[in-house]
């Protein structure tokens, strides 16, 4: 599955950087986007939502509500099937225009999901 990380980091200690490793030893693909890093290991790093490719299924947030709230509009038209909330990225106001959109909204931790089976139960 192809996974973005918005909010993308180099720092080991990082939610969104722990999350990057756990997805990948879980065998998903990761996509990794922040406006100020250009690669994280080997791994490239996009600058925005646009440089992405098609068929990301899954958006994973990790920036605060003022930076999603900008980004409403690229991340309709990424056009994941789903995009995760993390703890302390939630933004209620702008989950209504991505269900509209036919976009499953969650608010739960990567991390958790993955760690209880639950990452992959949206298809």
């Amino acid at each position: 599955m192809k996974v973005a990380i918005l909010g993308a980091s180099d720092k080991p200690e990082r939610y969104a950087h722990k999350a990057m490793l756990r997805l990948e030893d879980h065998g998903h693909e990761t996509f990794l986007v922040h406006p100020q890093l250009k690669e994280i290991g080997v791994r490239p790093v996009h600058p925005d939502l646009a440089a992405l490719p098609e068929g990301i299924h899954t958006l994973a947030m990790y920036v605060n509500p003022r930076v999603s709230t900008d980004l409403v509009d690229d991340i309709l038209k990424l056009s994941p099937k789903r995009v995760i909330f993390n703890p302390g990225a939630e933004n209620r106001p702008i989950y209504s225009r991505l269900m509209d959109a036919g976009i499953h909204v969650e608010e739960a931790c990567v991390l958790v999901l993955l760690s209880t089976d639950q990452f992959e139960d949206l298809k």
